[in-house]
């Protein structure tokens, strides 16, 4: 008799907006802290936590059922690339494989549409704020305790305790590349947080120097470059959001002109620029690699050798390449090489066209809307882009959880689906969104 009594119960709690709240925090926080809790608790204890956010969320929209509408759930060019993920189990030389690793890409792909039906732009903002001033916070204690207090590394998350050297640091996201990704995520999400006055001054001062603090220490070319492309794109969106409405359209083509050229003008300059930003051994590593996925890959142009995600041990052609390199490489260190060589041509058009629209309609909501909340998932879609050019991130954990929850607002926001209303957030004050917005 007790459980009829607690369904009803249980239903209103999972339809609440506090639950919400909660749940995109301590999904956020899980998918920042993959490394340590795979660390701490193994696979088996990280999927368990992943598992069981897919069950509570699963949950919320069965409980928020007539909130939704199908057609706002996901973008469409999303299910197309996640289905010829599936279908590639057909040739893969291991099936279990390339459905264990659709799989971790399905979950965080889950969660991502989760929270963006539930949770708007600015509370998403906010929730990433407070999880990354956390892992922040905790990355330079740990690296602070091992370099500095005690003088030993901690081995089991990969903490060298090099803090008292200058660097390179990891913190708790395992390669500095990780934390170098983050530290850039965090300082666009907090000066976010500060331009909209989701906290107090002295909160977002602080938080952008811890993350200018950590990206430092990193000691990583690789940030540089993030920096030097995000605040390139923060200075164009600036001026397009203070131009005529009349102007814009043509500003929009001469500054696509302008990227277009820039990327012709690094492709070849290349060199200069490695050696400029002291990246000889990195980029020499990466470039061998990349030569021998793209002999394995014109073996299969078309369809690929099969989804697997994270690079399984013992399975062909990927033995073959660390033999050939010399490395034991779990990753192509570039996104758009792994989904060649593991799902083809088809793969990575198909993600050329959802990233392409995603980013598309996030850069003209960024430009036009006068929230300045807006200007995030733009700018965090394109530092994913610039560190899947030296990482596979953007293929699983927060990274792919970011570009789907982007992707998936900036749908809602921009796209052919009408942005329905969501449940009103007593904390979020008429002023939030910054100076002369709309209450």
């Amino acid at each position: 008799m007790s459980t009829p009594r607690a369904l009803p119960r249980l239903s209103t709690a999972l339809q609440s907006t506090e639950v919400a709240a909660v749940y995109s925090l301590v999904t956020i926080g899980a998918l920042f802290s993959t490394h340590a809790l795979r660390q701490l608790m193994g696979d088996a204890g990280y999927g368990a936590i992943l598992t069981g956010l897919c069950v509570i969320g699963a949950g919320m929209m069965l409980a928020r059922r007539a909130e939704l509408r199908v057609i706002h759930l996901i973008p469409t060019t999303l299910l197309v690339l996640l289905a010829w993920l599936l279908i590639t189990v057909g040739w893969s030389g291991s099936p279990e494989a390339t459905l264990s690793g659709w799989l971790q890409l399905a979950a965080p792909t889950f969660l991502a549409v989760v929270v963006a039906q539930f949770r708007d732009t600015l509370q998403t903002v906010r929730a990433t704020g407070d999880v990354l001033r956390m892992l922040l916070a905790a990355s330079l204690g740990l690296e602070i305790l091992s370099g500095i207090l005690l003088n030993l590394p901690i081995r089991f998350l990969g903490i060298a305790g090099n803090i008292a050297y200058g660097g390179p640091i990891q913190g708790i996201f395992g390669t500095r590349t990780a934390l170098g990704l983050v530290t850039i995520i965090a300082l666009l999400t907090f000066l976010v947080e500060w331009r909209t006055r989701s906290v107090s001054a002295g909160v977002a001062i602080g938080s952008v120097a811890l993350a200018a603090t950590l990206a430092v220490f990193t000691a990583s070319p690789i940030v540089l470059g993030m920096v030097l492309i995000s605040g390139t794109a923060t200075g164009a969106l600036a001026i397009l959001r203070r131009v005529r409405p009349s102007v814009r359209p043509v500003l929009q083509w001469v500054l696509s002109a302008v990227v277009v050229v820039g990327l012709i003008l690094v492709y070849l300059f290349r060199r200069p620029l490695v050696y400029w930003l002291n990246a000889e051994p990195d980029f020499f590593t990466r470039s061998r690699l990349w030569n021998v996925i793209l002999d394995m890959s014109a073996l299969r142009p078309v369809q690929g050798w099969g989804w697997v995600d994270t690079w399984p041990d013992h399975l062909s052609p990927y033995t073959y390449i660390r033999i050939v390199t010399g490395r034991s490489h779990a990753s192509a260190l570039n996104a758009w090489m792994d989904v060649l060589i593991q799902a083809g041509t088809v793969g990575v058009v198909l993600l050329v066209v959802f990233v392409g629209l995603a980013l598309a309609r996030a850069w003209t909501s960024a430009s036009e809307r006068r929230s300045t909340v807006y200007v995030w998932p733009a700018l965090v879609i394109i530092v994913l882009l610039t560190d899947s050019i030296v990482t596979s991130s953007l293929l699983g954990g927060s990274g792919w959880f970011l570009l789907v929850l982007c992707a998936t607002r900036a749908s809602l926001v921009r796209g052919w689906r009408r942005e329905r209303p969501l449940a009103p957030d007593a904390s979020i004050s008429p002023d939030a969104f910054g100076p002369g917005a709309p209450a």
